[in-house]
């Protein structure tokens, strides 16, 4: 079978990893990793995520890339196609990626606001880098700017680049930003790690001390091992059914997984020096980013510079992330449904817009109120920090898990192989450990990682 010409498809080898490699490099490596890393043990914390990448991101990643590129269907009528019984693994994949890119495309906008900031601003936010912060997110009023300006701003970038069509605008986007990311990165990686007192936070993230590696840090390398190579979404799926079958998938899989690990290592040592060379705690999420971030900056020369280039980096990872997980869901509404792809392009952006602003007030109320909200002495989660518990911890490793059951024992590895191969084209030395990998060792892996992450309850990711 070969791609449809109206469903689009890949130009090019390089545009099909940039763009894969764009899809799983995202806020995940920038925003969340460097703050994981620092409160889950640095440098040991880095091995555990990088073999739980080897072991566990890479098998379902290709089990991700046969099923799409087998079918040339959406995530879930390629599932389907496969076996109907199991179509609800491609439609979990759906929702999940709906509801991450409704609190991604707020914070996309906010990197928006932060760059005209430190271009027009720099002095205000220094002054009270948290008071800030959170007036964009609509502390002290309505959140003009951080809510509704700039994330429609950043939704409407999204839309416009689906809109071409995936060479015309998923690759081309690419070719352009994934290059600017590399190389913004490296360059704040480097004056990062020659600050004065940074030595400090280099041996911290080299520092391989076990006996701090915990359930939690473990749960915390898996989940965002997942949430930043865009597994359990049905991305992958829907960016593999662009492909031709002349494609060589585990060598794509392999380049993809080793350049999204590369970006998390360099955000890691980009952003962990200067906080121990500033000696400002990271703290995590929006706060660790927009807040703590401008301390940071602010302490260091040449930190104004610093900053806005810290910000088109971030744009830059937010924006590739977003349009593969809005081509996924626009891929299966217009090719189930057979709605027209502008208008559904249009309507889902809507949706997306209007959940998105909750987000950004629930994360506004969370800095002044704290995490929890008690009601009648009962304990309610912050709405934007469910969102991040209930895809980070259950809904993206529920979706790889049956992923690899579905590839490992419904579909078969054997025709699996055969597809990844493209029919034997290709030389597949280690198939028989993927095999067994993604029948045996994923499963009882990923279940192990659900069944804890279900039972430890709300921890912030």
């Amino acid at each position: 079978m070969t791609a449809s010409q109206d469903r689009g498809q890949f130009g090019s080898k390089i545009g099909f990893i940039l763009s894969a490699a764009g899809s799983a490099v995202g806020l995940g490596n920038i925003w969340k990793f460097p703050g994981k890393a620092y409160f889950n043990g640095g440098g040991a914390f880095l091995v555990i995520y990088i073999l739980l990448v080897a072991l566990i991101g890479t098998t379902v990643m290709l089990a991700e890339f046969v099923i799409g590129r087998h079918t040339h269907k959406n995530a879930i009528a390629a599932v389907r196609e496969i076996n109907a019984k199991w179509s609800w693994v491609g439609g979990l994949g759906v929702l999940t990626g709906f509801i991450i890119l409704c609190y991604y495309c707020q914070v996309g906008g906010w990197t928006i606001h932060y760059i005209i900031g430190y271009i027009t601003e720099s002095k205000t936010i220094y002054a009270d880098p948290m008071n800030y912060f959170l007036t964009m997110l609509g502390a002290n009023g309505f959140p003009l700017r951080g809510a509704i300006i700039f994330p429609l701003v950043f939704l409407f970038l999204t839309a416009f680049i689906i809109s071409r069509g995936v060479a015309e605008g998923i690759e081309k986007m690419s070719k352009v930003l994934m290059p600017l990311l590399f190389v913004l990165l490296i360059g704040l990686m480097i004056r990062s790690c020659t600050l004065p007192g940074a030595n400090e936070g280099l041996y911290y993230m080299t520092k391989m001390d076990f006996s701090v590696i915990g359930t939690n840090a473990i749960l915390t390398a898996l989940g965002q091992a997942f949430f930043s190579l865009s597994l359990g979404m049905g991305v992958m799926i829907t960016y593999a059914s662009y492909l031709s079958s002349d494609e060589n998938l585990v060598s794509n899989t392999g380049i993809v997984c080793c350049l999204d690990t590369l970006v998390a290592l360099f955000a890691g040592f980009m952003i962990i020096p200067a906080v121990f060379a500033t000696g400002i705690d990271p703290g995590m999420g929006g706060g660790f980013a927009f807040a703590t971030l401008a301390g940071v900056f602010s302490s260091i020369p040449g930190g104004t510079i610093f900053g806005l280039l810290f910000y088109f980096l971030l744009f830059f990872a937010a924006v590739t992330s977003s349009t593969s997980i809005l081509e996924g869901l626009v891929a299966f509404l217009t090719e189930e449904k057979g709605w027209e792809r502008k208008k559904t392009l249009v309507g889902v952006s809507v949706i997306l817009y209007v959940i998105g602003i909750f987000y950004t007030l629930s994360q506004a109320f969370m800095n002044i109120k704290g995490i929890w909200v008690s009601r009648a002495g009962v304990e309610f989660p912050i709405f934007g920090d469910f969102l991040e518990y209930l895809t980070d911890r259950l809904l993206l490793p529920l979706g790889s898990f049956g992923v690899v059951l579905f590839v490992g024992w419904i579909w078969g590895t054997d025709k699996a192989v055969q597809e990844a191969t493209s029919n034997g084209k290709y030389k597949f030395a280690l198939a028989p450990v993927w095999s067994f990998l993604v029948k045996i060792v994923a499963p009882i892996a990923i279940g192990a990682i659900l069944v804890a992450g279900m039972f430890m309850g709300m921890a912030i990711s």
